[in-house]
């Protein structure tokens, strides 16, 4: 069984890789195009089987629809994973989303998340994103209220600065942040990582792949064929030049380093994520059960420092 790791100040005991929820949302504004449940639904129960014990999830996913199948998914499992999910971004009869961290939206939306889920109580209830930023005191203080009232075990935030997270340490103990992080995003490290390993703050990092591109599978050909509602293309410049094509060597450098660990690609981007000291677990988005094949190995791989030491040299070239 792979090493379980605390999570900042709570009893929650992490494997180092969790399932993000994201994509089996389906087709929304934010949404990877139409998903067939059914395939959600194997794809939960594979990377149970291969060991993970999270699940991460958020409201706005699908506009409900993510936490509806991680909910029936688990419905009556004796021994069901960690579910994780997000508040304050909300959305309109025409599915428009935007930010609201108002005590009396968290509340409804926390009714609305533990009836999708089929849970008592949420392990660990995240803000999605610091918006409106004016507003972050007012959404921490009722993530805390909601904490002492037992529907919610334990309280974080998502996408935060370190600003942000000094506001909301002010208020209540955070327990784990969730930032963007990958070999090609690596924003966090010079402040927020450094400054959540010296308050114990956990970290549960997103898009280690950056959404694809770390895979191995991403091409130009590839690309070309995907939806026209896949998010990535109408609003990632990561896929798009003058970025891409150093995306693409970035993969075939760790597309050189899994042949020689014989390990998958994806495996070596997501243990890039892990092997950074202030980094508790990281979130694999899933959408069919095949994808776990090159996940799971993740649980219990790791880059030795002079790998590890190589991928940053190459990193750092211009």
């Amino acid at each position: 069984m792979s090493n379980l790791r605390k999570l900042g100040n709570s009893d929650l005991h992490i494997t180092p890789v969790g399932l993000g929820a994201w994509a089996i949302g389906g087709a929304w504004e934010y949404g990877w195009g139409r998903q067939d449940d059914s395939q959600s639904t194997a794809t939960i129960f594979r990377a149970l089987d291969a060991g993970i014990n999270w699940i991460d999830t958020a409201a706005v996913y699908g506009l409900g629809h993510s936490e509806a199948v991680v909910g029936r998914a688990l419905k009556g499992m004796h021994e069901k994973p960690y579910i994780f999910t997000k508040c304050g971004l909300v959305w309109d009869e025409a599915g428009k989303v935007s930010g609201n961290l108002k005590a009396e939206s968290i509340r409804r939306e926390v009714e609305a998340s533990l009836r999708r889920l089929q849970v008592d109580t949420i392990d660990l209830y995240q803000i999605h994103w610091p918006d409106p930023d004016a507003d972050v005191e007012e959404g921490w203080q009722t993530l805390a209220a909601l904490q002492k009232e037992g529907k919610v075990r334990w309280i974080g935030v998502s996408n935060f600065d370190v600003a942000q997270l000094k506001r909301a340490a002010a208020i209540a103990p955070i327990t784990s942040l969730q930032p963007p992080y990958s070999a090609i995003n690596r924003s966090v490290e010079s402040e927020i990582l450094p400054y959540c390993r010296a308050q114990n703050i956990g970290v549960i990092v997103y898009s280690p792949m950056q959404s694809g591109l770390l895979t191995g599978k991403m091409s130009r050909e590839r690309l070309a064929k995907l939806p026209k509602d896949d998010w990535r293309i109408v609003h990632s410049e990561d896929f798009r030049e003058p970025k891409l094509s150093r995306n693409l060597a970035i993969q075939a450098k760790f597309a050189e380093i899994a042949a020689e660990q014989n390990v998958p690609i994806p495996t070596v981007a997501i243990a890039w994520t892990l092997h950074h000291s202030a980094v508790t677990g990281a979130i694999a988005g899933a959408r069919r059960p095949e994808q776990l094949d090159d996940i799971a190995p993740a649980l219990s791989f790791r880059l030795d420092d002079e790998t590890y030491r190589r991928i940053n040299n190459f990193l750092a070239q211009p």
